[in-house]
This record gives C-alpha cells, structure tokens and sequence, in this order.
C-alpha cells in the first residue's frame, strides 16, 4: 500500500502483525493440541540441546518423531505470515517512518526499557513501541506482551527478543544508530522456533551476537534479518546466519564490509523440510564457518564446518534441504572447515555464487573460532562444488582473480551418487587443494565438473579430472561409471599432473578427462594422451 503520512505508518504495522497472526493460526491448524505440544515442548532439546555433530543429531528418533510432525505444519502458511510482514521493509515506509516526532509529554516508561519511549500502541495482537532517538536498551524477554519495536535512531542495545509460540510474531525495526543485539537464547536477531520473525536494521555499523537460532534462522517457522547499511558483525555459533530447517531462514546485508563468523550449521544452510539463505549484496567480505567442535571423521583431524551454502539431511533422521550463500561483489575472503562451501549431503541441495571480486576460499579456517590457534592441524575435507551421499552441490563465481582451497574430496568433487559442480567464468584463477579426490573428480558413482572460463589458469597437484575404476559403494551398477571433468576454456594454464593446453586428455579410467579448448581468437593445437 501507498504510505503518504507517518501516522499510516503505524496503521501499516498494526494490520501487519494482525495478518501475521492470522496465517500463523492456520499454520498450526493441521497439528491436533497434543501434537502441537509435543512441538512446543520438543524443537529446542531436540534440535538445538547440546548437539555437535553436523551429519546428525544426538536423539536420532526423537527428531525423526519431530520431523514427522513438522510435515504436518502448513508451511505454506508460514510463508504466508512472513509476507504479511514484507511491507515493513519498504524503503517508503522506512522513510515516513524516519518522520514520526521522537518527544513524547509526558514521556512513556516500561519496564524493560531505558531510554525514551515516544509511544505505547495497543493491538489485538500485542503492544506496539516506538523509541526515540537517543540510546535506548529493551530487555525483550522482560516484556513478553511487546509484538513490535519501531526504534527512531541512536546507539540502542537489544537483549533476546525471542519468537516462539509464546510470541509467535516479532518485529524489530530500527532506523539508525550503531546497535548491539545480544542474546545467550536461541529464536532470536531475526531468528524463531515455531513462530516468524522479522528485524530490519536500516544504518549504522551494528554488532549482532548470539549462539543459537539467531541472525535470519527459523527451526519450524521463518526468520527474516535484513541490514541495509554499515559495516556489520555476525556472530554465532550454531544454526545462524540463513538457516532454516522445517522452514526459511534468510539473511540480507545489503552494503558495507562485513564479518560473519559460526561455529555449525551457518551462512545459507538448509536442514530437512527447510531453506537457508545469505544474501550479502555489496562490500569486501570476511565469512567464516568452522573451528569449534571437532570433526566426526576419525581418520582425519580437523572440524566441523557445515556452512556456506550447504543443504544436508541429517542421518538417520530425514533428508536434506536447500542452502544458498550469495555475494554481489568485493575482494571477499571465505574461511571454512568440513563439508562446507557449496555443497549439498544425504539428499540436500548447496548453492555458493560469488557475482564479483578477487576472492579467496580457504580450507581449513586460520585459527580456532575464538580467535586461538588451532588445536587441529589445518585440514579441509569436503568443500568449493561437491555432494555427497545423493546429493547436489554448486560454486559459480562470475569474475576476478580467485584462490580455491582446501585438502581432500572438493573442488568439483561428487562422493556416492552425487554431483559437485564449480564454475569460474573469468579471472586469472589458482586451484591448490592437493589432496585426494580434487579438482573435477566423481568417485563411488558420482559426477565431479570444474569448468574455468578464460584466465591464465594454475592447478596444483596431480588430480586434475582422474577418475577411478573402482565402485566399491554400488557393485551390483555396472553401468555406473565416475565421471571426472575439468573443463578449461581459453587462456594458458598449469596443470600439475602435465597435461597439455588445447588438448583433450583421458585421466584414469574412461569417465575422466582433462578438456582444455582454446579461445575463440586463440590457435587450437589439438592434441590428446593417457
């Protein structure tokens, strides 16, 4: 609707949170009571509890009891609820609401909040504040009657702030100011577990901590963070960043040069029956995921990681999801640990796409989460375009001069009735994962692409589109082969294991090849060889 005065600001709001509700009803209308309670009481031990593993949970049937519930929700609804609340990130709206006067006579108090309070607005669904424009602190769990907060400007601190079906909607709308949003509770920061929430940051450089649920991630219901200015620090542990499981998660930053940093299950990450987005539009980005808990593979050292445009199932629960990462642009660095970057597990779809920048992927993360040195030596399994276990997952990157790192199994890697695809399409680009099963290679039944666009291209170690003779996971597939491709097209390139520019060569058994064509305004010298 068209806003033409601050005060149908507030008319716009109200009617928001009314519709919100109403589909939220709905949503939970297919659940019989006791079902619903069981959800009530179950999603945050189950899902969240002391959880550390990222291919599974520590009750494996009570999530898969959780699970079978959550089929029952209309998730439709749900989406429904968080569209109701879209006209609150209009930048129309977001400008007549900078016009609302910040005095108040006499001033409003609250329990719960210190700072000035212009106003207090009564709705069916719950109480309506507007702050004013000096620093304000709202202790949000203290005021569980508190459906909105509509902050006119300054440094504020926001303390919890849960979205549950104790307050199955919340809004946080704050117009200006270098803010802090703390909490130790999960559903939080543009986060909700069975509920839907939305928090939209307009300016300012804000600092978003938190541990679980948290920064645009919902676990039954839909979590929305926008931040549309200011260079923004993200700090969680798990499920954070764009993560949704039975449900959507989304987090949008729309500029500045920011830093987002988890632990398990973050930055685009969908779980089963969900989708998990972060859309980071412009700036030169730091992103990490990893160095937290250790990693499941006893073989190997190093730690979980689960992040970055990752869709996974968890095992002997249900299968996957879907999980987006996106970055419009920016010298970009991405650190991240076990099975992360682009990839989807046990039937779940990953999807990493980098529009701009010269960026660097590297595997394993630096230090520890906290900033210590690591107690693991530095080792990446799993990541940059791979899938495992059924699975899809996909890295595009549109231009610059990228770096791609990690150790074994990525790069354009399918382990078990997979596909890992990773795409470059410009830039003088540097392949150094060495390890094992790198670089285009499809193993135990699986589909394994790199594809590099124009660029003189260097690609380290040996593995370059091999493929193995061996099927031990499906025998009884004669038909199903490994299939192995790195595809170079223009541009002089280095390939470790020597094979030779604008030359087809077979690598291993008869599914993989090295095919590196000419430019069009090249000379092709076509040539070929075991």
């Amino acid at each position: 609707p068209k806003i033409a005065s601050p005060d149908q600001t507030l008319d716009l709001v109200q009617n928001a949170l009314i519709d919100a509700h109403r589909h939220y009803a709905r949503a939970l209308a297919p659940l019989l009571p006791e079902e619903l309670g069981e959800l009530v009481r179950q999603l945050e031990p189950v899902f969240v509890g002391q959880n550390r593993m990222g291919h599974t949970l520590a009750d494996r049937p009570a999530g898969r009891r959780m699970c079978n519930l959550l089929e029952k929700l209309d998730r439709a609804e749900l989406l429904a609820a968080a569209e109701a609340l879209l006209p609150l990130t209009q930048p129309d709206f977001l400008h007549q609401l900078t016009q609302l006067p910040d005095q108040a006579d006499p001033p409003e108090n609250l329990p719960g909040v210190q700072g000035p309070i212009v106003r207090k607005i009564q709705t069916p669904v719950g109480l309506i504040l507007i702050g004013g424009r000096g620093k304000n602190q709202y202790q949000l769990d203290q005021m569980p009657e508190v459906a909105a907060v509509i902050d006119l400007g300054g440094d504020d601190d926001y303390l919890e702030g849960t979205a549950s079906f104790y307050r199955p909607v919340m809004v946080l709308v704050d117009l200006a100011g270098n803010d802090t949003y703390r909490s130790a509770k999960p559903g939080v920061q543009g986060g909700a577990i069975l509920g839907v929430s939305l928090l939209v940051d307009r300016e300012g450089n804000d600092t978003y901590l938190a541990r679980d649920v948290a920064q645009g991630s919902a676990i039954a219901g839909v979590g929305i963070l926008i931040d549309q200015q200011g260079n923004d620090q993200y700090v969680g542990i798990r499920r954070v960043q764009g993560h949704a499981l039975a449900g959507l998660g989304l987090l949008v930053d729309r500029a500045g040069q920011d830093q987002y940093r988890g632990a398990l299950w973050t930055q685009g990450f969908g779980a089963p029956l969900g989708m998990g987005i972060l859309d980071d539009l412009d700036g030169a980005d730091h992103y990490y995921t990893g160095g937290y808990y250790l990693d499941t593979y006893e073989e190997t050292p190093g730690y979980e990681g689960w992040g970055q445009g990752v869709g996974a199932g968890l095992r002997q629960v249900s299968n996957g999801g879907i999980g987006v990462i996106l970055d419009g642009g920016g010298d970009d660095v991405y650190e991240y640990d076990y099975l992360a970057h682009g990839g989807g597990y046990w039937c779940g779809m990953g999807f990493a796409r980098d529009f701009g920048g010269n960026d660097r992927r590297l595997g394993a993360t630096l230090k520890a989460y906290d900033g210590a040195e690591r107690t693991q030596a530095r080792f990446q399994r799993f990541g940059v375009g791979w899938g495992c276990h059924y699975a899809l997952g996909f890295l595009f990157d549109d231009q610059g001069d990228d770096t791609y790192g990690g150790t074994i199994m990525g790069l354009g890697m399918a382990w078990d009735d997979s596909v890992g695809v990773l795409v470059d399409f410009g830039g003088n680009d540097r392949y150094d994962a060495t390890g094992g099963l790198t670089q285009g290679v499809g193993a135990q039944a699986g589909l394994g692409i790199l594809f590099d666009y124009n660029g003189q291209d260097v690609y380290l170690g040996r593995n370059q589109g091999y493929a193995s003779s061996t099927n031990t996971y499906h025998p009884s597939l004669g038909a199903a082969g490994n299939f192995s491709f790195v595809i170079d097209y223009g541009g002089k390139d280095e390939y470790g294991c020597g094979a030779a520019n604008n030359a087809i060569t077979q690598r291993g058994a008869a599914g993989g090849f090295i095919i590196d064509r000419p430019h069009h305004d090249e000379t092709a010298v076509l040539g070929g060889g075991k």
